[in-house]
This record gives C-alpha cells, structure tokens and sequence, in this order.
C-alpha cells in the first residue's frame, strides 16, 4: 500500500494542523491518531521513563515486546519526553503549544491548570488555540471520580442492558466508550477548527465519558427520556423489533437482523414456512415483539437443520439480513472479501531499528476521495523525536 496521499503537497485533509498530544490510554490517543491520519501533525507529549500507561499493558504484544494496545491507537505521531513536575519541562510544554493549533488532554480535571498548562493561560498567550479537555465524568461535581470505562459502563447504564435477562450485567468486549468519547472529541476539534477559520478565534471542547454513553446509548436512553422506561437486559434481543437477535444453528449462532415486515416474509419463504408471515402472532412488528418467544421457538427449531453459513448464504440472498457470529479472524477476512479495508501495512521505523519488517495496523475507517488517510509512520518509541522537536520549538530549524 501506498504511504502518501494523491494530493501534490503530499499532505491529508488537515495538513498544516497541529497537535500537542498530552492525553495517555485510549479516548485521547484514539481521537488524535484519527486526526493524524487525516494529515494533522501529532506530538506526543509523554512521561520519562515511563510513557503511555499502555505501553505496559501487556500481554499481548508484538515481536520486539511492545504493547499491542499501544500500537493500537498511536501511529503516524512523534513522541516527545517532558517532565512537567519540572519548570523546564513545562516551559518547553508552553513552547510547543505556541507553536500548535490544538492541545488535546486528559489528566483528572485541574491537573493542567496546577501545572500552568490550562485553557485559560494557554489561550491567553495563544488566542487562536483549540483546547479539547476529555474527561470521566466532567470537570464540577464529578471531577474526582476515575474516568476508567469499565467504571462508565457501569455508572452510565450499559451493563444494565448488557448481559442475558436473568444473568449479571457485562461489559462490552472493548473500552466502548471511551473509542465513542474519542470520535466526539475527533468531533469537536474538527467543528473548533471550523469555526476559527471563520471567525479566528480558538475554544474550549470538553467531552466527558458520561455524557458520551449516555448520548450513544440511543433508543434506550430516550425510551427513559421521553416515555420513563427503565430498559433492562434481554441477551441479544433487541425491545422493539422481532426478530432480532442471535439465534442456534446446527454449528454456530446466527444473527437475524429482520427490520420491517416484507423482510420478515422473505424470512418465512426462505425457511420453508410461508404461513408464518400470515399468523397473527406475527403478521406485524409489534405482533412478533410481544410474541417473540414462540417466534424464537420456531425459528430455532427451523434453522437448527443446518449451518449458520448455509443460512446466511440463503436468507442474504432472499433480501434477509443475516450472518454468522465471527471471531477476528473471520470478521477481518470477511471485509476482505467485500473489498473493505480491514488490516494496512506502515513502513518501518525510519530510524531502521524495525529493519524492513512493517507494522501492522487496522486501517483508518474512513474513505475521502481526494485525501484519504495516510499512513506514513509507525507508533512512536518513547522519546524517538524529542530531540528533533525541541529543538524545533526552540528555534531552530528542525531537520
């Protein structure tokens, strides 16, 4: 794969932005990696010696020992070691920011600010900066509370809604939400940018992890906002359509996915029970929602005849929406079969030190047609560019 763009100045969609990265895990380097792979330059503002807390998350990890949860969200960035407990580390902090578009941070709330880093002193020597401040549960009431998902999950009402009905609450099987707080950041620095080219002044975004569930939990949070219905834990069943959810096969589960009432006729002709669509316990979606146990009941039995490849092959091409519960290794060879991006290769460290072997990486998600994501350097050692950028901000040419 190509590791420039199509555009003459080799740069991405926002080529000349850049970013003072001082957020550390997941909702922060998530968001400023989508943003680097749009073309933003990306400093990485890390702790000596240490680092990204994820850089000791492992196993598992990658062939020399590196945490692949930091290779996750951390590409095309260049890392820098401060000590900010020290007045040069948070001077030269002071001098990067002068020189960058947009700082993106994610201490406990008040931190930056004790360190001479906040919105306030920073905007007041940089006008036209964007400040995106992320956090777990705001900056008032909430600002002591530890901003980990598993913690979100469970304060912002998703494992109430995950899990089977008379089971324990469960996670999902990923930080959800704080990828869901990094697209809203992602968000909000792309509409600031926005607004100061039109008006040519910077803001403050803030995006809590909170606020982001409870935004992304949909038709669940507004059952509750606008009827008062507390939703509960249904396994994969969904509350309001039928059917829709996973069900057993002769192999592996199968996911139906039957929207509307021609689809779930098309559902019956393909399982060779035409009539059902013509029961009146199932004639219509609501029918089929307050009947939905007898319903699973005969689609079980129906579909236990055969495998869930079969099915999925049969009932897609009957117009139903169906397909088999893969793991990763089917879900990614499944976008290639599609034709979907699914796994990119980034070049080798240009310092050599990863010799010609690539890194891989899962590809940005999305498609521009004249400046699609770029993927141009692999995830930063801790410190590789310090004194490149340094030196850069200290006013000297950078080589």
């Amino acid at each position: 794969m190509s590791t420039q763009d199509n555009r003459p100045d080799g740069r991405g969609a926002l080529g000349g932005v850049r970013i003072a990265d001082f957020s550390r895990v997941l909702a922060g380097p998530y968001a400023t990696m989508l943003l680097a792979d749009l073309g933003a330059d990306v400093v990485k503002i890390e702790r000596p010696g240490t680092g990204d807390d994820t850089r000791a998350w492992r196993p598992p990890a990658d062939h020399d020992g590196t945490s692949t949860y930091y290779l996750s969200v951390n590409r095309n960035k260049r890392s820098v070691t401060l000590d900010l407990a020290t007045d040069t580390g948070r001077e030269q902090a002071r001098a990067l920011v002068a020189e960058c578009d947009v700082v993106v941070e994610n201490f406990r709330p008040g931190t930056m600010e004790r360190l001479g880093l906040g919105h306030d002193e920073l905007r007041a020597r940089r006008p036209e900066l964007i400040y995106c401040s992320i956090s777990g549960f705001g900056s008032g009431p909430g600002a002591s509370i530890p901003g980990y998902d598993l913690l979100v999950q469970a304060a912002g009402g998703l494992m109430s809604v995950t899990g089977e009905a008379h089971g324990e609450p469960v996670k999902a099987g990923v930080a959800l939400v704080d990828v869901i707080t990094g697209l809203h950041a992602s968000l909000g620095i792309l509409a600031a940018l926005r607004h100061r080219d039109a008006a040519g002044e910077g803001q403050l975004v803030e995006v809590n992890l909170l606020s982001s569930l409870l935004s992304a939990m949909v038709n669940q949070a507004s059952a509750f906002a606008v009827a008062g219905v507390v939703p509960g834990r249904m396994g994969n069943a969904h509350p309001s359509i039928a059917p829709y959810e996973t069900f057993p096969t002769a192999d592996r589960p199968l996911a139906l996915a039957v929207g509307n009432d021609k689809q779930f006729a098309a559902l019956a002709e393909a399982v060779g029970e035409p009539g059902l669509a013509l029961d009146d316990r199932f004639r219509t979606n609501a029918d089929r929602v307050a009947h939905r146990t007898e319903l699973k009941e005969i689609l079980t039995r129906l579909l236990s005849t055969d495998g869930a490849d079969h099915w999925s092959a049969v009932l897609l091409a009957a117009g139903v929406p169906a397909g088999p519960v893969n793991n990763l290794d089917e879900a990614f060879g499944f976008a290639h079969e599609l034709g979907l991006p699914g796994i990119v290769d980034l070049p080798a460290d240009a310092s050599g030190t990863e010799g010609d072997r690539p890194y891989r990486q899962v590809a940005h998600p999305v498609a521009l047609s004249a400046t699609p994501a770029r993927y141009l350097l692999p995830p930063p050692l801790l410190g590789q560019h310090t004194e490149e950028i340094l030196r850069g901000v200290s006013g000297h040419e950078a080589p």
